[in-house]
């Protein structure tokens, strides 16, 4: 990633209240981009773009629904933005389960309000549309999920992310690989991020750290359940380089693209709790949450394809990981000591 590229740069970011959203705004910030944010407001003074102060670095911070489509339009209209990362979205599996259609309303009639609005524009060069690791039909094998690989979903969330990928893809087909229309359209499938600054409910360190420091015991529903943990700066990377190779070279890399770590990075949910509490320096009293739940993947493997860090971008571009899973989980209890 060149931040040079990004000197100047006028830069649409939805969802940039969010967690995702409010570093990659920061990041984009300290590059001298000229930055547009669209997303709803943060659900509480406890949010990471407050607490940082994000909408100080942005030249504008709406606060609109991303399916309202005049603002939407008028925003992107007025802004003029060169590159747009669509990251506004309901991010959370078990929410889905309570608002399975507001969470397809969002996800999927978000995104597709996103890209319209592109598609009436003359002025954007690149879009990023990220979706979802949980993306794909999940066969809980060992082996990991590669771009070409069918989407699917067994819950509300995951099958809205595959379909907010296929409303992706169609919108590249149909209205921006003609030739007719300069925007490369790419869609980055991530998940299982974890870093300072991250307060959402049902999320497994935002609740380790709320029992350490409120010293009241964890319930954990799937402590044996594999994940491949990533600090929240690995996919920002993998988005800000995925852009600026699609405004070099749009038709090689205008296509959907995995964001993972690598193999000896996916680690159990208990391997996680007692990373974090060694880190922290103090013993938690968890237990298995018995109670009934509604389904949950037992293992999502590290996305397959050379078991390249970022897939076959990072692996083009043969660059190493910023962290592993055992540094992120290092650096997020620094954060939280930070912000205590």
């Amino acid at each position: 990633m060149n931040p040079d590229f990004w000197q100047g740069k006028r830069v649409l970011l939805t969802g940039h209240t969010g967690f995702k959203g409010s570093w990659l705004s920061a990041w984009l910030a300290r590059m001298g981009a000229h930055i547009c944010g669209i997303a709803l407001p943060p659900e509480s003074p406890r949010s990471l773009f407050e607490l940082a102060s994000v909408a100080d670095l942005l030249e504008v911070s709406a606060f609109a629904d991303i399916c309202d489509t005049a603002s939407v339009t008028k925003l992107i209209a007025s802004f003029r933005p060169e590159v747009v990362f669509h990251l506004a979205a309901q991010p959370l599996v078990r929410l889905s389960y309570a608002q399975p259609l507001e969470t397809y309303r969002v996800n999927v009639m978000g995104t597709a309000t996103v890209l319209d609005a592109v598609r009436n524009t003359d002025c954007c060069r690149v879009v990023v549309v990220v979706t979802s690791d949980k993306c794909y039909e999940n066969s809980e094998w060992s082996w990991g999920y590669r771009e070409c690989d069918p989407l699917g979903g067994r819950d509300p969330y995951s099958s809205s992310k595959g379909c907010a990928e296929l409303v992706t893809a169609a919108y590249r087909r149909s209205f921006f690989s003609s030739g007719q229309h300069q925007t490369a359209v790419a869609s980055a499938r991530a998940g299982n991020v974890i870093g300072g600054g991250d307060f959402s409910k049902d999320r497994l360190v935002p609740d380790v750290m709320t029992a350490l420091l409120s010293e009241a015991p964890l319930r954990v529903r799937n402590p044996d359940a594999l994940r491949p943990w990533q600090h929240v700066l690995e996919p920002l990377a993998g988005y800000l380089l995925l852009a600026e190779q699609m405004w070099r070279n749009p038709g090689k890399y205008a296509q959907s693209w995995n964001f993972g770590p690598s193999q000896e990075d996916a680690r159990s949910v208990r391997w996680l709790v007692e990373r974090i509490c060694v880190l922290w320096g103090k013993e938690l009293l968890w237990e298995v949450d018995s109670k009934p739940a509604p389904h949950e993947a037992h293992l999502l493997a590290p996305f397959a394809l050379e078991r390249a860090h970022l897939s076959r971008l990072r692996h083009a571009r043969a660059q190493p990981p910023l962290h592993r899973a055992r540094d992120a989980a290092c650096c997020f209890a620094a954060a939280a000591a930070l912000s205590r």
